[in-house]
């Protein structure tokens, strides 16, 4: 077993997350303090990094559309912002494998940063089996805006969600006081909570929250997209950095054109998340079979009209996210166009933008020039950036 040294900056005084309140003060410049060497202790900067300040580029600033910006879909609730303690926390949470019950899965072990959070498989392997469906990235999971998780969205918030693969037996395979007693083992998670949220007292609700801020803290800002969309006034614009492949590709995805439905009716505003079509909603049928087994949002909410309904992934990263759809079915983004080009089936719940001939034709220069544009969505950044790494390697 590794032995490492922790690294903790601790304030001198926090603001506890509550209601009301709408960001945590916490003083930035601490004394450093370390521990004696711990066997597998996570790795920290001596200072806390920054997630809760973020300099949001104008691709999430400017109104589009009838959408408004990016950041007016902000799911965050007022009673848990991100803050640089909550989130720090958090990040040791998601990479710790102690939280699952064979001790070797963690929630970043399927949700990877080098993969943009995704694990590269069709179904994710857990301590007990595979998962039912595909991982979805959780890069700019923030800004879904009604604010509810899984594909089948049976997760009403994120600080839902966050603990529900840890008590799946499945995934994690853990109780909710073999959760609370696996942290309360470990040391240094003492500390960490106190920073966080004032005392070292360990709860569920805890847990959840900054499992959620680390989570939201992870957004793609630093895309080719995004230094483009800089210099130009809306994002229908030509953007003069962009080859004329992107350039056609963006068009497509933003204007639709000849009758078909632009993809950004599905993956809306510049998070390319929020589903604008349904009012931000979210979950839609996209034709992939005619007579479909998984019932998707119907299962959460027993609504007919939800039958075989998921809820539509962000594209930021994409090519990085391979294989796609809640099935992980289609192995290449190619495959993923051609669905949409002549591969739709009409079914009962086929969202209407679909309806009749829901097939989009694309000549294959259209076909290519899309994915050069959602190759333009891919933040290298983000998959290196220290703050989303794991802290136990």
């Amino acid at each position: 077993m590794r032995r490492s040294m922790l690294i903790l900056a601790l304030g001198v005084t926090a603001c506890v997350p509550g209601a009301g309140v709408q960001q945590a003060e916490l003083q930035t410049e601490v004394a450093a303090f370390s521990f004696a060497p711990v066997d597998g202790a996570p790795t920290l900067p001596a200072f806390l990094a920054n997630y809760s300040d973020v300099n949001w580029p104008r691709s999430y600033t400017s109104t589009f559309r009838r959408d408004g910006s990016v950041l007016s879909h902000d799911n965050t609730p007022r009673t848990n912002p991100v803050t640089d303690a909550g989130a720090t926390l958090g990040r040791v949470l998601f990479y710790d494998t102690d939280l699952s019950s064979d001790g070797t899965v963690s929630c970043g072990t399927c949700h990877q940063q080098s993969r943009a959070f995704t694990d590269g498989l069709q179904t994710s392997e857990g301590v007990n089996g595979h998962t039912r469906r595909n991982t979805s990235s959780l890069v700019n999971a923030r800004f879904y805006d009604n604010g509810r998780f899984f594909w089948d969205e049976r997760a009403a918030t994120l600080e839902e969600q966050v603990i529900m693969p840890i008590l799946d037996p499945i995934e994690m395979g853990l109780t909710e006081p073999q959760m609370i007693a696996a942290i309360e083992a470990r040391d240094w998670y003492g500390p960490l909570f106190a920073q966080a949220f004032g005392d070292q007292n360990v709860t569920t609700e805890r847990v959840a929250d900054a499992l959620a801020q680390f989570i939201r803290s992870i957004v793609s800002t630093q895309s080719r997209y995004d230094f483009a969309r800089q210099t130009s006034g809306s994002a229908r614009d030509r953007f003069a950095s962009f080859s004329r492949a992107e350039n056609q590709g963006k068009r497509l995805f933003f204007n639709g054109g000849r009758g078909r439905t632009a993809c950004v009716e599905c993956h809306a505003t510049e998070a390319f998340i929020t589903d604008s079509s349904r009012g931000g909603e979210g979950p839609s049928n996209n034709g992939l079979d005619r007579a479909p087994t998984d019932g998707g949002v119907f299962e959460t909410t027993g609504d007919r009209r939800d039958f075989a309904t998921f809820k539509p992934p962000s594209l930021r990263n994409i090519a990085l996210t391979a294989p796609y759809m809640h099935d992980g079915r289609f192995e290449t983004l190619g495959e993923v166009i051609d669905h949409y080009s002549d591969g739709v089936e009409q079914s009962a719940t086929l969202s209407d933008e679909f309806r009749g001939n829901g097939n989009a034709n694309f000549t294959p220069q259209e076909r290519a020039a899309l994915i050069a544009f959602l190759n333009t969505l891919t933040d290298r950044s983000l998959l290196s950036d220290e703050r989303f790494s794991d802290p136990f390697q």
